[in-house]
C-alpha cells in the first residue's frame, strides 16, 4: 500500500538540502501546494523554484536530484526566462512524492520585477521556503489571475467553432478507413481536449464571473460544469468499437452545439448553425460510404 509522507515532512527535507548546499540560494514552492484554498491533494505535485548562481552548471551535475531520496524516474526539459535559459527537473521518488524542480539562476531570481507581470508558475501562487540572500524580497505578489480564461472575442469564438469542425472530417475518415488509434486521437485530443475543452471553459467562466482558473487539460473540468454537461461529456469517451467510435462523434457534436450556442448566446455572438447543419450532413454521408 503507498503511504505517502505528509506534506510538512517533504517539505522540511528540501528545505533541509537547500539549507545544506551552499549552490542553493533559495527554494520556492508554487503551484497547488503554495495556494491556501485547499486545492491541494494526496497526489499532488511538489512544484519548486530552485535559484543557484549557474544554472546550466547546477543541472549538469544530475546528483542534485537525489538529495531528496531514491529516484524512480526523471524527466528534464528546458525553456527562457528575461533571455536566459532555465531549467525542468521532474522527478518521482521511491516513496511516491513527485517533484518538479525549476532550476533558475540567480540573475533571473533578481531581474524579475523588471517584468510587467509574474510568470504563471509563480502568479498561480507561491510560497518562500528559503532565501538565503532575501533575492524574492523584491517579488511582486501573485495575483492568481494566471490560466484564468478571459472573455472571448467574437473572432476568437469564431475560431473554436470553425476548428472543431474541421476536427471532426478526420475523426470520420479515420473511422471510415478503420484507423481507430488515429480516430482516437483526432476525436479525443483535437476535437474534445483542445477545441471543445476551451468551449467548456468558457462555460464554465459564464457561471463564475470570468474569476475561476480551470485545471490544466481538462482536469476538475467534472466539478466545474453542470452536472449534465459533465454527464453529457463522460459519454463521449468510448472503446475501440468503430460503431461505438462513430456514435461518440456525434454525441460530442451534441456537446459541443448546445455549449456552442449558450456560450454564443450569453456574449452575444451567433452560433455558426449553417455550418453545423452542412458538418453534420457530410459526416453522416462519409459514414454510409462503403468500405
Amino acid at each position: 500500500m503507498l503511504r505517502l509522507p505528509a506534506e510538512s515532512d517533504v517539505l522540511g527535507r528540501l528545505v533541509a538540502w537547500g539549507e545544506s548546499d551552499e549552490t542553493v540560494r533559495a527554494l520556492v514552492l508554487t503551484s497547488t501546494r503554495a495556494r491556501d484554498d485547499g486545492s491541494a491533494d494526496l497526489l499532488s505535485d511538489y512544484d519548486v523554484v530552485v535559484v543557484v548562481p549557474d544554472a546550466a552548471t547546477f543541472v549538469s551535475e544530475s546528483g542534485w536530484t537525489t538529495a531528496y531520496g531514491p529516484r524512480l524516474v526523471a524527466w528534464g526539459d528546458e525553456s527562457e526566462l528575461l533571455g536566459e535559459t532555465t531549467f525542468f527537473n521532474g522527478v518521482v521518488y521511491r516513496d511516491g512524492v513527485k517533484v518538479d524542480y525549476k532550476i533558475w539562476s540567480t540573475n533571473v531570481a533578481e531581474r524579475l520585477p523588471e517584468l510587467d507581470n509574474l510568470p504563471d508558475n509563480l502568479d498561480v501562487g507561491y510560497r518562500v521556503l528559503l532565501d538565503k540572500d532575501g533575492v524574492t524580497s523584491r517579488w511582486p505578489r501573485p495575483t492568481f489571475r494566471a490560466h484564468v480564461p478571459s472573455r472571448p472575442t467574437q473572432a476568437e469564438y469564431d475560431a473554436i467553432v470553425e476548428e472543431f469542425w474541421w476536427d471532426t472530417t478526420y475523426v470520420a475518415k479515420a473511422l471510415w478507413r478503420g484507423e481507430l488509434v488515429f480516430a482516437k486521437f483526432a476525436l479525443d485530443y483535437d476535437a474534445k481536449l483542445v477545441a471543445l475543452r476551451r468551449l467548456l471553459e468558457w462555460r464554465i467562466e459564464l457561471d463564475h464571473d470570468w474569476s475561476l482558473q480551470p485545471g490544466a487539460y481538462g482536469r476538475g473540468m467534472e466539478r466545474h460544469l453542470p452536472p449534465e454537461l459533465a454527464t453529457e461529456l463522460a459519454a463521449t469517451y468510448v472503446g475501440v468499437d468503430r460503431d461505438e467510435s462513430w456514435d461518440a462523434l456525434f454525441r460530442t457534436t451534441a456537446l459541443f452545439r448546445r455549449v456552442a450556442t449558450e456560450v454564443g448566446d450569453a456574449l452575444g455572438y451567433r452560433y455558426a448553425q449553417d455550418v453545423d447543419d452542412a458538418m453534420v450532413a457530410h459526416l453522416e454521408a462519409v459514414r454510409a460510404l462503403p468500405r
